[in-house]
């Protein structure tokens, strides 16, 4: 996943209005105290924001409040592999799908993993 700056002053042009919103594939991760910047992680090229690096300085943690408020790219790293657990089945339901594909000849199993990693994947 490749980490993103939009500035408050273009966030409507790239998320659009209340009124007629755009769908963007875009975690919010973290903004600056003034709210005049945001971080966004991606797994695709986001043509209208600024790809980074590294964190800059002076932003707050927004994605998980309980782990703090600040952010670096440790931060950023724990928030993809976090991502990737919440989005995996659970171990019984990898196990039901592993008996199913063995007794049907399918790659249901498979298939689902690889849409997570691809969904989110390390940096």
């Amino acid at each position: 996943m490749k980490l993103y700056k939009i500035k408050a002053s273009n966030y409507e042009t790239f998320f659009g209005t209340s009124e007629e919103p755009i769908k963007r594939d875009v975690i919010p991760l973290a903004q600056t105290p003034s709210n005049d910047a945001f971080l966004y992680l991606s797994k695709d090229a986001q043509d209208g924001l600024e790809l980074l690096d590294s964190v800059p300085l002076g932003f707050d943690f927004t994605y998980c409040q309980e782990w703090g408020l600040t952010i670096d790219d440790d931060v950023v790293d724990r928030v993809i592999i976090d991502l990737r657990k919440k989005a995996y089945p659970s171990s019984e339901d990898q196990w039901d799908m592993q008996y199913h594909d063995k007794k049907d000849d399918t790659t249901i199993w498979e298939d689902t993993i690889q849409a997570v990693k691809e969904k989110y994947p390390k940096r």
